[in-house]
């Protein structure tokens, strides 16, 4: 097996500067802001649920009533975090790593000991791994799979070290983070929204799953996606190229690929006096976001995954925020999306997946046509939100279902590398405004 990456994982410094940590603490204050949002979903219901009474425990919930094993915990979180889509993502991934690691990390109970720079710390280093993993599925697999088939391994990656494993039961742990992840069809869940998401959920029970098998002595098969000789060179910047400062933070809680078009259409919206007066809505964009189909949604889901929703919602009020994809029975927004055309662009085919553009024509009543530049999403390293918007984020998400427990939750998130991590924990119980 190649030693090289588990040497790393087991050994390194994953923090070894300031960027890093400002970094990490970003990522963490949108997770939690998102984790916060999501539990006024249905799904948030469901995951509770399922994880008190099929993995019964003592470990404490995110933002829930109950305990559960740290496997039903990674599963809740994770679950949790991904009914609602405003979690940060990779391009190169296709997909997101943050929303298993936070849950993962959680989920043991060995995470009480930490320092908030340590935890810091290993929450950084499930980013370097679960965004190698996916990137090494990718470009060995002919197939597109969901998040979960790759954020299992940086889940195994974090409690592995956390526990203490020795090289050979790291080995084993990603292997079984590898061969048991749920290698679940992306576009699958994109044709047809529901509660199956991005397979998140199940990744993070996979990874913390595979390191306690790991440290019980149960073996598995060599982890391909870390070991193979023709991933190698994916592997070979560990601690020189910093995937956490690659990720995405998103503006709005609705599919990346639906944002995009989102922009589109806001950089023409200040040219319009009346959403009510466009009779025609075009928006051109790559394959899979053509794939965003949905026009009416009838769910959450279908709401988180559907171009012409997200446009009209857009259009409409000027932005997108949770209350657009949990009310859905407006009947102007209904009809605003009924109006919305998406077409396919070879030139936006060709930048995907490390660029997504959209670009959008409006035709009003008064025979005008209003035509966008083409537009990216906002939120990536060349073009990222602010600190402030990203504040504003998470106080839009958090105060609904925190209340006065989401300021303090956010000073404590952007100083804990001088705190221990129990100041943070004692403020991620059950929901519920203060």
């Amino acid at each position: 097996m190649t030693t090289a990456p588990l040497d790393w994982i087991l050994h390194a410094d994953p923090l070894p500067d300031a960027a890093l940590e400002a970094q990490a603490k970003r990522c963490l204050l949108d997770l939690v802001g998102v984790a916060a949002g999501a539990t006024r979903t249905e799904l948030a219901d469901h995951a509770r649920r399922f994880a008190v009474t099929q993995h019964g425990g003592n470990r404490p919930l995110l933002f829930a009533d109950g305990r559960a094993s740290p496997s039903g915990v990674a599963l809740h979180g994770a679950w949790l975090i991904d009914a609602l889509d405003a979690h940060d993502g990779q391009v190169l991934t296709k997909g997101h790593a943050g929303v298993a690691l936070l849950p993962g990390l959680l989920a043991l109970p060995e995470v009480a000991q930490l320092s908030g720079r340590d935890f810091l710390a290993l929450l950084t280093l499930g980013y370097e791994v679960a965004t190698r993993a996916g990137i090494a599925l990718h470009a060995t697999s002919p197939d597109y799979h969901t998040s979960g088939a790759w954020n299992a391994l940086g889940v195994a990656a974090m409690a592995s070290r956390l526990m203490g494993l020795d090289r050979e039961r790291l080995h084993h742990a990603l292997g079984i983070a590898e061969f048991y992840g749920p290698r679940s069809q992306m576009m699958r869940c994109i044709d047809h929204p529901t509660m199956l998401k991005d397979g998140s959920g199940w990744g993070a029970m996979t990874g913390i799953s595979a390191a306690l098998l790991a440290r019980d002595g149960f073996t598995g098969a060599p982890a391909l996606t870390v070991t193979a000789p023709e991933v190698a060179g994916i592997w070979g910047d560990l601690g020189h190229r910093w995937y956490l400062h690659e990720q995405y933070f998103k503006a709005y809680p609705v599919c990346r690929w639906a944002q995009p078009a989102v922009e589109a259409v806001l950089s023409l919206r200040g040219r319009i006096i009346d959403p009510t007066k466009i009779s025609r809505i075009e928006i051109t964009t790559f394959h899979e976001g053509k794939r965003l189909h949905v026009m009416h949604p009838a769910s959450t889901e279908q709401a988180q995954y559907s171009l012409p929703w997200s446009v009209a919602c857009a259009l409409a009020h000027g932005t997108l925020d949770a209350d657009a994809v949990t009310t859905l029975d407006d009947p102007a927004l209904r009809a605003l999306a009924s109006r919305v055309e998406i077409h396919e662009s070879d030139t936006f085919n060709a930048r995907f997946p490390a660029e997504r553009w959209a670009s959008a024509r409006l035709h009003l009543a008064d025979s005008r046509v209003l035509e966008s530049e083409p537009c990216e999403a906002r939120g990536n390293p060349h073009n990222p939100l602010s600190d402030d918007e990203l504040i504003a984020k998470y106080h839009g998400l958090a105060a609904p279902a925190l209340g006065t427990r989401a300021e303090a939750l956010k000073r404590i998130i952007l100083t804990l590398e001088a705190r221990p991590v129990g100041d943070l924990l004692d403020l991620l119980g059950p929901a519920g405004a203060d």
